[in-house]
């Protein structure tokens, strides 16, 4: 008997699959940070045979090398796909059994060019397949975006999405549909259905990417209107093209005095603050932005610190769990250089005889009936539908490169959907010396609101 089980990663939008048969297993698009699940295997006496991957991706590091290294399985993957490292390159109708499980592989570029699916034939029905893995191309409700590789290449990845879509409409209504991207993963070409998994006759009815009528819709459909992918994406494929380090299990995460902190910052290293946005701006290291440690901390990291920056944390106290979290995120995206976290945290620092800053916040309301003498700064994400009245507008991701075009000589409100957002933003204009008040609770829309 074929069972898939599935485990998500709701801070990347993504899923991982593995598959077991009798006694052997494929873990399908693993995350880097896999070891829990191959010891779970070994506890089980399932020993993993095959780390698949069906694309060279672009919102995580692969963790088909962690695996091979923990299990001896073999890492196998799209034959197109340019690895620098050993592998099983699949090409269309190629196999590979586990147990009585049989994948093939079909090649159903789009996404990325070297895209492949892989068909999951149970022993006891080799003509009808039971489920496949879609990988970014057929997704519950929508189908990956085509522009990752870069707009010279866009439209003819569009169109060979087209094309994959229908071959994978094909299959049987009752075909299992389970995909690698979903619901928060910025590989998506529209919003996801919050469902993981779904079935190829459910999708035939009701996905937009199907329901379209001809491929010129479709390919004037997949290139407008898409929001911007996160800057790391462009460093996540030739990572796992290359292959990235194998670390062997989660790396412990090195307690840093004051000085230490003090002297890598001085280096170059920035300083991320992980705790919540009121303490924050009550009391921080000079220089550090803050970056609440919840489900989107990495991705946010990612949106305003460099790839391949040094790290140095601040963390709610007691630390452990909380920099097991951070170092565990910020892996999965390549995030590797964390030289440590302060130790005792902000009070040690003060203890030390080291300064802290600070800065205002408000709620929305405060600013309700004063838009006229406020500078206001919305660094909502996406181009605000009904902006705030005379705002400057810089997304958070292009606020870094871009705060040389922000004057200096009166205080600018932060504003964004939540205060998440603005919080980051303020930080990093308390850094560059810019006064600055974050409105962390409410936002742009109570401030566009008809009374």
């Amino acid at each position: 008997m074929t069972e898939i089980e599935i485990m998500t990663t709701a801070s990347l939008g993504d899923t991982s699959y593995l598959l077991v048969s009798g006694d052997e297993a494929a873990l399908i698009d693993p995350q880097r940070d896999s070891w829990e699940l191959m010891e779970s295997c070994a506890d089980r006496g399932v020993r993993i045979r095959y780390a698949l991957d069906t694309h060279v991706h672009n919102d995580y590091l692969s963790g088909a090398l962690e695996v091979r290294a923990a299990t001896g399985a073999t890492v196998a993957g799209p034959a197109r796909a340019p690895y620098a490292f050993d592998h099983l390159g699949l090409a269309e109708g190629d196999e590979i059994t586990v147990g009585d499980a049989t994948l093939r592989a079909l090649e159903t570029p789009g996404h990325t060019a070297e895209h492949t699916s892989y068909l999951v034939l149970d022993g006891s029905r080799p003509d009808r397949p039971a489920a496949v893995f879609t990988g970014g191309s057929l997704l519950a409700g929508t189908a990956g975006r085509t522009d990752l590789s870069g707009a010279d290449h866009t439209e003819e990845l569009a169109r060979a999405q087209y094309r994959s879509l229908r071959r994978l409409a094909l299959l049987p209504d009752s075909t299992r549909v389970l995909p690698t991207h979903g619901a928060g993963s910025s590989c998506s070409a529209g919003p996801a259905a919050t469902g993981r998994t779904t079935t190829v006759g459910a999708e035939r009815r009701t996905n937009p990417a199907l329901t379209v009528a001809d491929e010129e819709e479709f390919v004037s459909g997949r290139m407008a209107g898409l929001p911007p992918y996160p800057a790391y994406y462009h460093h996540m494929a030739p990572v796992n093209r290359s292959g990235p380090p194998v670390l062997g299990g989660l790396p412990a995460l090195r307690p840093l005095t004051p000085a230490a902190v003090e002297g890598l910052a001085g280096g170059g290293a920035q300083i991320v603050d992980g705790r919540d946005r009121s303490s924050f701006a009550a009391g921080h290291l000079p220089g550090s932005i803050c970056e609440e440690l919840d489900d989107r901390f990495a991705s946010l990291v990612a949106e305003v610190v460099p790839f391949g920056t040094r790290l140095v944390l601040v963390l709610p106290e007691p630390a452990g769990e909380a920099g097991r979290e951070a170092v565990r995120q910020l892996l999965r995206i390549g995030y590797d250089n964390i030289a440590g976290h302060l130790a005792g945290g902000v009070g040690a620092w003060a203890a030390a005889g080291r300064p802290l800053r600070s800065f205002r916040t408000a709620d929305a309301a405060e600013l309700v009936g004063h838009l006229a003498d406020r500078r206001i700064l919305d660094v909502r994400p996406e181009g605000p539908d009904g902006g705030v009245p005379g705002a400057l507008v810089v997304p958070l991701a292009e606020l870094p490169r871009r705060l040389g075009e922000l004057p200096r000589d009166r205080e600018v409100w932060t504003v964004c959907t939540s205060g998440r957002r603005a919080t980051i933003a303020a930080s990093l204009l308390d850094r560059a010396g810019i006064p600055v008040t974050a409105v962390i609770r409410g936002g742009a829309e109570d401030l566009v609101r008809p009374a």
